[in-house]
């Protein structure tokens, strides 16, 4: 399998480079304000009738507040329930003299392996075979395409069996998952990048797969016209572009409820990106 030589990373715009940092800032403040919200209202409570504070209600009460937020303000169903169960279980955790250093070790393997969905709303959804299996007949001979939140390759190993004349690269950023693709991919010439995709230049892709959120797709989908030559292909699993949907290719599989939504770089909603 031929390798793919990229160009040095360019610049990227402030609003994708910020896109992870204001996505977590938004999350914290709304949890913040869930707890500050609660508090307030059980001081007095407490306080005017000289009760002990009942902290199993207080936390089940902040933690439906928070999901309450959530959902109003439509954040991801994952975050919906970080914000539910959060204060919840760190009430019951307490209860049982748990060490910090179990804490810290939970919050590290799961930054480990869901940093994307902390950082910038993208959790880790894996393909494989089928989605690689519908690719095949779309890609050109020879053409190169990148697996943007690639996870463990679990798309890029199926392609190149079916399709060894491709050139195939991955990217992720969520520490043991690119580390378990890597050891996977290493002796297979996939191309297999650590880092953000956003400072990752598109343009030597004939084909960009991904397979994220609704969060980052308006963003992604105008980098990808911005940088990819006319006549290349975007490639979603699952979440369309906003505002393009109507002039996208739809590939579904009813038995298995696979949906991609396929855009070509150059048409009518590429212009309008």
């Amino acid at each position: 399998m031929s390798e793919i030589t990229l160009p040095p990373d360019e610049q990227d715009r402030p609003q994708e480079d910020n896109q992870p940092r204001r996505a977590l800032v938004r999350q914290l403040a709304l949890q913040a304000a869930a707890v500050f919200l609660v508090l307030s209202l059980a001081w007095p409570f407490y306080f005017l009738r000289a009760a002990e504070w009942h902290w199993a209600t207080v936390s089940a009460v902040t933690g439906a507040v928070a999901f309450l937020a959530a959902r109003l303000s439509r954040q991801p169903w994952w975050w919906q329930l970080i914000h539910l169960l959060f204060v919840p279980l760190l009430w019951v955790g307490l209860q049982f003299n748990i060490s910090p250093l179990w804490y810290l070790g939970a919050f590290m393997l799961l930054l480990l392996v869901f940093r994307g969905a902390a950082t910038g709303q993208i959790p880790l959804y894996l393909s494989g075979a089928n989605a690689a299996g519908r690719l095949r007949p779309l890609l050109t001979e020879g053409s190169a395409l990148l697996d943007v939140g690639a996870g463990i390759a679990s798309l890029l190993l199926p392609l190149a069996k079916m399709r060894p004349d491709l050139k195939l690269a991955g990217i992720d950023n969520a520490p043991l998952p690119w580390l378990v693709g890597w050891l996977r991919t290493r002796s297979t010439g996939i191309g297999w990048f650590w880092g953000d995709f956003w400072k990752h230049s598109l343009a030597p892709y004939q084909a960009v797969y991904c397979f994220l959120s609704p969060a980052p797709m308006r963003a992604l989908w105008a980098k990808a016209c911005r940088e990819m030559p006319p006549g290349s292909l975007f490639i979603s699993n699952a979440f369309p572009v906003d505002d393009a949907t109507e002039d996208a290719e739809i590939l579904e599989d009813p038995e298995t409820g696979l949906m991609l939504y396929v855009y070509k770089i150059g048409g009518e909603a590429a212009a309008n990106a």
